[in-house]
């Protein structure tokens, strides 16, 4: 397999076509090399349009998720991030290259240190990969300038409301499958967040995440 084609087609007939059309973010894809992140057994398919498979039962995001989530967040220079779910520690590897300083919390402790190799091992240093349960955001650092959470909650819990900066954003995707959406949540100001729906997708659900209380009448 010729890598860079393949990274080529990945972002010319994934990526592009799922109005992913921020420079920046398109050049990012080249320069992190989304197949250091993908376990072995799965390196031909790192440029597939498909979930990876991780160790926990968890998965990989789609490039063209990954690359959308990012456009949609715009994290800037001296901004710092906070991902929930660090998974093989490749959002969080393409956030760094983005912000100041990532934040990840992961729950499982075979991800967190698949993370943390593959973060050493590309030479990433602004990310700290943190051992615990984020399904109710992380108050460690927080206020965020931007939060992603890599994976679906069926509600977004207030807490993580809480922890985002006045103009800050949260990328959540909300819903419960087969029909799931992720939202750009903006904090407008101390009380007030404006919201957009983005896309409709359908993605794992976080570990210990929220469930609304079910009312029987």
């Amino acid at each position: 397999m010729n890598i860079e084609q393949a990274r080529f087609n990945m972002i010319e007939q994934q990526i592009r076509p799922w109005d992913v059309l921020d420079q920046d973010v398109l050049e990012l894809l080249k320069v992190v090399k989304r197949e250091d992140f993908v376990p072995a057994a799965y390196k031909n398919l790192a440029f597939v349009d498909t979930d990876i498979p991780l160790p926990g039962g968890e998965a990989m995001f789609t490039p063209k998720l990954e690359a959308r989530i990012l456009q949609e967040v715009g994290l800037k220079k001296h901004e710092n991030a906070l991902e929930i779910g660090s998974g093989s520690g490749y959002m969080a590897a393409l956030l760094a290259f983005k912000g100041r300083h990532v934040t990840s919390v992961e729950i499982l402790p075979e991800l967190k240190a698949l993370a943390e190799k593959n973060l050493a091992d590309n030479g990433v240093s602004n990310v700290t990969v943190e051992l615990g349960n984020g399904a109710q955001g992380w108050a460690k650092g927080a206020p965020f300038d931007v939060i992603v959470i890599s994976a679906s909650v069926p509600v977004l819990p207030e807490a993580f409301m809480q922890q985002i900066k006045v103009g800050g954003r949260i990328l959540a995707i909300i819903g419960d499958a087969p029909v799931m959406s992720a939202h750009r949540i903006t904090r407008v100001s101390e009380t007030a967040y404006d919201t957009v729906k983005l896309f409709e997708t359908n993605v794992k659900p976080l570990v210990m995440a929220t469930t609304p209380s079910q009312f029987t009448f």
